[in-house]
């Protein structure tokens, strides 16, 4: 598990959100390349797709009670999200 997806996991609070987006930050230097959105506007277009379209669960996706948690995983999902 890269260390980006550990610090979306563990995130429970303020503080956790936060090494979640540094996490984030490193892995977007260091392989950008596997990101599908490479730039801001359709990074969160996508995130917000994403939230939209998640609302309510999908599948297995669960929408988390901790809101922490949600955000971190909306802006995640900026990264892989078409």
């Amino acid at each position: 598990m890269s260390d980006v997806a550990v610090k979306l996991e563990a995130v429970v609070d303020e503080e956790t959100f936060v090494a979640f987006l540094n996490a984030l930050e490193i892995d977007f230097n260091r392989n950008s390349g596997e990101w599908q959105n490479t730039s801001i506007g359709p990074f969160l277009e996508c995130a917000a797709a994403w939230a939209q379209d998640t609302k309510g669960g999908v599948n297995d996706y669960v929408v988390p009670k901790n809101p922490w948690k949600r955000a971190a995983e909306i802006i995640y999902c900026g990264k892989i999200y078409e």
